[in-house]
């Protein structure tokens, strides 16, 4: 592990906060030290069980966020959970490591194991826990855009 040096500079010209991270590469350390920086902290959500109790589930948790009649169906690390709100709304609350595949569907880009593209245009999406997706024609050049963009999502 590097040492990590940290300093404070007033700037009373800025009304932002700037944060520069200097490392000789982009390995594994500086990711995660920039994927900290950009967490807005765990962030959770009330949800309905199976047995239409609620229960507080933690985002970081989340696999995919899929439409399923009138409710959403939340597949996570410790369960399939209900809610009512709609996608829309799920897209707004979500970070960034979440992105919309379909009409119906939001996934965790930090739980896919796999992206499959292939021949004829389509894309498989195979998870951690070994579920799997496919995404939407439609969306697949807003999929590539957003992939081609993340440190080491796409060559």
């Amino acid at each position: 592990m590097k040492k990590i040096n940290i300093l404070f500079e007033t700037d009373e010209t800025s009304d932002q906060i700037n944060i520069i991270v200097r490392a000789s590469e982009m390995d594994q350390q500086v990711s995660q030290i920039i994927d900290r920086l950009n967490d807005r902290g765990v962030r959770k959500f009330t949800v309905l069980d199976n047995q239409k109790c609620p229960c507080v589930i933690d985002e970081s948790d989340i696999f995919f966020i899929s439409a399923d009649g009138k409710q959403m169906r939340i597949i996570s690390l410790t369960g399939v959970y209900f809610a009512k709100q709609t996608l829309q709304t799920f897209e707004k609350l979500l970070g960034r490591n979440f992105l919309r595949i379909s009409r119906f569907e939001i996934i965790n880009l930090k739980k896919v194991r796999k992206y499959d593209f292939t021949m004829i245009g389509t894309l498989r999406i195979e998870f951690e826990n070994g579920m799997e997706t496919w995404a939407s024609r439609r969306y697949i050049p807003q999929i590539r855009e957003r992939l081609s963009g993340e440190e080491g999502y796409l060559c």
